[in-house]
């Protein structure tokens, strides 16, 4: 694929031949699939993965090694060897695929394939928070060493009728036999289809031609796919990076918080310096009970839940005069009321003066692992309550950022299912 990348109108998705294990070839195909890189926190995690299989893709998208340059080199090699030895192999024709999530009463289903880039200025893929560089080199490094895409970004966009273009395609594919079918174990059943006929193709591209999308999950593989872009001069393979693109209108996505671990904080100091400045109380456990009572104060304002000794501390009212010395004022209302941005311009940099860096802040996406590393390691557990979707699109459109870290969409795609190689 080497179409050049001239800025779209709207959304440009293209068939590729994708890169997938071959089921004979590996225990299951549950088996060899991970959660994106970035909820994959913890060593013992990847060390699960890998003892799940001896092909799971974390060797891939977590590869371990002393150096980042060793990493990615080791990343590059396994690829290669898997290739070679026909455990991943590419489909015979490019495909657009329809990707299908089902668990219970939840049902989501999307179009992966590769997107034609674009700044957030064109208006066409709206980012919404903003990136740690560091992670943008490391996940350039990967990406630049594998050539390859290893694992799909979520990006959502609100579709039109659903008995006519994009929408009534993904349908009508969603009744066939599917390529590929498995059910991880976190009971989540996962099935994917190949469309291949070039009058669906065609439907779906005249359809999304007319859409803008938000990125969901992905930012730092955003961020990392644009940064390539300027590496390869035009037209290549690197124009355009692996996405799964989800019709909101048909298959909503649960919004969900990022909570951060102060790993240098000590709950008591961190709950002593905030006296004065916010009001604090204790609040009665197990942790469910008490996120109740998070989504309760949410309603009336700013509010995080502090854990990490045991007990479960709720933080709210922030002093109006500390709000107005420590948030920027160049920011829309809506921008500058988030507990994210509180969190961060006032929490972290204000009161507790504790610097944005891997060493001193943890990002987790899951309450209870969060609550269970602070009380492990000493630290300080800050739980936020989830941003509604529509506050999240609405900064986006007017070209606001979000802090780092301040949502999580889902449910994430399974990592593995489908890979593309550049080139």
């Amino acid at each position: 694929m080497t179409t050049s990348a001239t800025a779209p109108a709207g959304l440009r998705l293209l068939p590729f031949p994708g890169l997938r294990y071959v089921p004979e070839r590996v225990g299951s195909l549950a088996a060899v699939t991970s959660p994106p890189y970035d909820v994959v926190v913890r060593p013992d995690g990847v060390d699960y993965l890998e003892s799940a299989d001896p092909h799971n893709i974390v060797r891939l998208i977590l590869p371990q090694a002393d150096t980042p340059a060793a990493r990615n080199e080791q990343a590059a090699r396994t690829l290669r060897e898997w290739r070679e030895k026909g455990v991943l192999s590419a489909d015979p024709e490019p495909a657009l695929y329809v990707y299908e999530q089902r668990k219970g009463p939840m049902v989501q289903r999307g179009l992966i394939g590769a997107l034609a880039l674009s700044a957030a200025e064109a208006g066409v893929v709206l980012p919404h928070e903003d990136v740690m560089p560091h992670v943008v080199t490391d996940r350039a490094g990967l990406m630049r060493a594998t050539s390859a895409n290893l694992e799909p970004l979520l990006l959502t966009y609100r579709g039109g009728d659903a008995g006519a273009g994009a929408a009534e395609v993904v349908e009508r594919t969603a009744l066939g036999a599917p390529l590929l079918a498995t059910t991880t174990e976190d009971g989540v059943r996962h099935r994917l289809w190949a469309v291949t006929d070039p009058a669906d193709q065609e439907a779906v591209a005249a359809d999304l031609g007319r859409r803008q999308a938000l990125i969901a999950d992905g930012h730092h593989r955003w961020a990392t796919y644009l940064r390539l872009q300027e590496e390869h001069p035009s037209p290549t393979d690197w124009d355009f990076g692996l996405v799964l693109l989800v019709d909101t209108v048909r298959y909503p996505l649960e919004v969900r918080a990022i909570h951060r671990m102060l790993r240098r904080l000590a709950p008591a100091d961190a709950l002593a310096a905030l006296e004065g400045s916010f009001r604090v109380r204790p609040v009665e456990g197990p942790l469910p009970l008490a996120l109740e009572a998070l989504a309760d104060a949410t309603e009336r304002g700013n509010a995080f839940l502090v854990a990490g000794d045991g007990s479960f501390h709720l933080v709210t009212d922030p002093d109006a005069g500390l709000l107005e010395r420590t948030v920027r004022r160049d920011r829309p209302e809506a921008w500058r009321r988030l507990d994210a941005t509180v969190l961060h311009a006032t929490l972290l940099d204000a009161v507790w003066r504790i610097p944005d860096t891997p060493d001193q802040i943890t990002y987790i996406h899951d309450a209870a692992a969060t609550v269970e590393m602070a009380e492990r390691h000493g630290g300080t557990a800050v739980l936020l309550h989830p941003v509604r979707e529509e506050v999240v699109r609405g900064l986006a459109r007017q070209g606001v950022m979000m802090p780092r870290k301040s949502t999580s969409f889902g449910p994430k795609p399974a990592t593995g299912l489908v890979l593309r190689s550049l080139g």
